[in-house]
């Protein structure tokens, strides 16, 4: 019985932490003390522990020593060469699927961004992160390289720790997020070029790119203290 009780409170000691760290109300560098987080959960340190572990392995959080759990600082150089390398070999995974893909595979992804657009008025960045990630994937996932698709999903997996982040910290770009979507699925149903497929699917990826390294740079000049 314990055991299922410290899963349960473990599960939202996470949710919790989490939720706190894509909205930025713990940022990049924000020590994580295990005695204060559990005390202002009601409850005992072992599961927001292993709360702390779970995020750990999915990069959110790392351990420094002699210091503890931290929220993990935005390598700005790995994101940057990540988004650009992503832009380069996902713009031509969509290019490569964009024959591939039927009427129905285009409603499908124009559903998950219609529900992207409902969200605009009160953004929950993780959930807009997955309905992204949907909408991508129903575009890229047919591409007939392996070795292509293969490199796009090692992409997606190395953000994984600051995905979040790009609506977190970019809430604005969610609305050219969308707008460049459609923008996207027009030229696929229209039987447009592969090149200029190619081409949108990268500049959009760069966008986001180039968003969220202004905000980045924006806040440490506005914060020249900060640890972040």
């Amino acid at each position: 019985m314990t055991t299922v009780a410290n899963a349960s409170k473990s599960e939202q000691a996470y949710t919790w932490i989490r939720s706190r760290i894509s909205g930025h109300v713990f940022g990049p560098g924000y020590r994580l003390v295990l005695g204060s987080l559990a005390e202002e959960l009601g409850m005992s340190v072992v599961p927001v522990r292993e709360a702390i572990r779970r995020l750990e392995a999915e990069g959110l959080v790392t351990f420094e020593r002699n210091v503890g759990a931290r929220v993990t600082l935005v390598d700005e150089n790995e994101y940057a060469h990540t988004m650009q390398t992503l832009g380069l070999v996902e713009g031509a995974a969509t290019a490569l699927s964009a024959p591939l893909l039927d009427a129905e595979a285009l409603d499908a992804a124009e559903a998950v961004n219609e529900r992207m657009i409902q969200m605009l008025g009160h953004l929950d960045a993780h959930a807009f992160t997955e309905l992204n990630r949907q909408f991508h994937s129903l575009l890229f996932e047919p591409c007939p390289n392996p070795h292509l698709l293969d490199l796009v999903h090692r992409g997606w997996a190395r953000l994984s720790g600051i995905r979040d982040s790009t609506f977190a910290y970019v809430p604005g770009r969610a609305q050219h997020s969308v707008e460049e979507h459609t923008e996207i699925l027009e030229l696929i149903r229209a039987g447009a070029d592969p090149l200029e497929i190619e081409l949108a699917a990268r500049n959009h990826r760069l966008r986001t790119r180039d968003a969220f390294l202004d905000a980045l740079h924006a806040r440490s000049h506005h914060n020249p203290g900060d640890e972040s």
